[in-house]
């Protein structure tokens, strides 16, 4: 894969993860204004976004010579889905208040990641 179509997936990766982090802030606005969870439609389309976007990024370090902040952005995100993954299935699942400590632990690997990608996409502006 030549390098412009690696960017091109790194920058499709980069809309989606946008997609999934407006998601996220509503999710996290619903939860921090009072003691009840985000809707689970919500979580779920915020879920499938990013894991869009970490196919896109992983299959774009599969294929082709990605930059390292963007390799490193696929390790974050992979540590964001990793708690995602415990907010949906132990306590959104069982119907249990997400624990705020974890909502800003993977809302803080997340943030990483999406700048780090978007660094690596639209850093280098001036070449």
């Amino acid at each position: 894969m030549n390098p412009d179509e690696i960017m091109r997936l790194l920058q499709a990766a980069a809309v989606l993860f946008t997609l999934a982090a407006l998601g996220g802030l509503v999710m996290a606005g619903i939860r921090f204004r009072g003691r009840r969870n985000p809707p689970a439609w919500l979580a779920m389309l915020h879920g499938l976004l990013a894991g869009a976007g970490v196919t896109l990024l992983a299959y774009a370090w599969y294929a082709g010579d990605i930059p390292a902040l963007a390799l490193l952005a696929l390790l974050l995100f992979l540590l964001a889905a990793a708690g995602g993954a415990v907010l949906s299935l132990a306590y959104k699942w069982k119907q249990r208040l997400l624990p705020a400590s974890l909502v800003i632990g993977h809302a803080v690997a997340a943030v990483a990641a999406y700048v780090l990608l978007l660094v690596a996409v639209f850093g280098d502006v001036s070449a």
